[in-house]
Formats: structure tokens, sequence, C-alpha cells
């Protein structure tokens, strides 16, 4: 703006990809504690231990939220200043607390509950408890109600095949629309492939009617893979 004060966001770029690393470090640490709490599981240690790993899991989605809202206040009072022009630029400091200030007190502790990976490391451990029985009737009853048919843990069987190779799975990953399971590598190239072609790729298990696979409905299936590597274990003892 002619005769306006003039000020660079290449240090505030710079920033935020500095913060957008430090998410990536939360969600590393969550994986982590989400693998510490299935290993707890597996070995039948303390229960306390294992809500030590929630209580660590809440701790991250905490961590995460923060970050988030940082993030987003200083966007915003970016955008902010590059809509409005300002004669004089204020304190962008002081403008980032107030917005961040402002996104915070809208914080509730049921939010942490519905971070992503928060509800992934819980619906993976109430399965890996249905595994080993260490789960409460009121929570098998709402784990059967959840967990597809295909995946289902029980000890005398579970469907190990990838629908789309019809071979044993080594890499599973769910999908978290339709509940289905494939081996990662074969469903991340159905995906790519359909994506060349400007089209959408649908679940490959016979009869589902998602159309849409998408790569952010994939997770990674701990508690399957676990199982997979259990059973192999157990074939080559027998051996």
């Amino acid at each position: 703006m002619p005769g306006g004060s003039v000020i660079s966001f290449s240090c505030v770029d710079s920033s935020l990809s500095s913060l957008k690393n430090c998410q990536s470090y939360i969600n590393t640490g969550m994986d982590i504690a989400t693998n510490v709490a299935l290993d707890l599981v597996e070995s039948c240690n303390d229960e306390e231990e294992v809500n030590s790993m929630e209580r660590v899991m809440l701790e991250y989605a905490a961590m995460d939220r923060e970050l988030k809202h940082y993030m987003q206040a200083v966007q915003d009072t970016v955008h902010q200043i590059k809509r409005d022009k300002p004669e004089d630029i204020p304190d962008l400091k002081d403008v980032v607390k107030q917005k961040f200030t402002a996104l915070e007190s809208k914080n509730k502790d049921s939010d942490l509950q519905k971070n992503e990976k928060y509800m992934h490391f819980m619906e993976q451990l109430k399965r890996m408890r249905k595994q080993f029985g260490l789960q409460s009737d009121a929570d098998a009853n709402e784990a059967i109600e959840q967990i597809d048919e295909d995946i289902a843990v029980t000890q005398s069987q579970m469907n190990f095949i990838c629908p789309i190779t019809q071979m044993e799975m080594e890499n599973p990953v769910r999908n978290k629309v339709c509940g289905h399971t494939y081996e990662k590598a074969a469903i991340l190239k159905i995906i790519q492939h359909r994506e060349h072609q400007k089209k959408k790729a649908s679940c490959p298990k016979i009869g589902c009617t998602n159309l849409d696979v998408k790569k952010t409905d994939l997770v990674q299936d701990e508690v399957l893979k676990r199982a997979i590597d259990s059973q192999n274990k157990q074939s080559r003892t027998m051996l």
C-alpha cells in the first residue's frame, strides 16, 4: 500500500514449517505410546500401566490441540494483515497471542477424546483386550457392534487374507470408513492407479458399498498384524 508499512512474511512461513515438524514429532510419540500399550496388554502387564499410556495419549492430544491453535492464530493474523493492509503494522506477537487465547478459551476436556490418533489408540486397545479376554462385558458388547466381522479377533478364527492379493497380510491397514483391511502396498497401488485415471477407488472387499477409498481413510492395524505374527510364530514352533 503506497505510503504504508511493508512487512515480509517469509520468517513467518519458515516458523510455520518448523511447527508442522513439531506436529510430526507428536504423531510419532502417539504411535509409540500406542505400540507400548499394546505390548503391555500382550504381555498381560498391570492394567494401571496400560491406563498410564492412555493418559500419555491425552497429554499428546492436548499438545497437538495447542499447537494447532497456535498455528491457526498465526495464519489468521497473517491473513488479517494481508487483507486489511494497515498503515501501521500492529504488534504481531500481541495479535497472535490474543487470537491464540481466544481459541484456547473454547477448550473442553472432552475434545481431547475426539483426537483422531487417540480414537485410533482406544479402538486398537479395545480390540487387543478382546483378543486376550481382558475387557469388561460392557466393552465387549460395544466392541462386537463396532468391529467388522472380517477382522474380529477370536481365539479360533481370524481372516488374515488380503482381499486384493489373496495372500496373508504382512502389513495390514484398516479402512476407517468401511472397516475392511488390506495389505498396505496393495491398496495404495490401487488408489494410486485410480488417481492417475482421475477416478475413485472402490473397496475391493466383495459386497462392500464403499466406492471412494482414500489414503487418509487408512490406518495401521497393529492388532491384526500382531495376531498374524503370533499365529505364524506358533506354526513355526509346531514344526
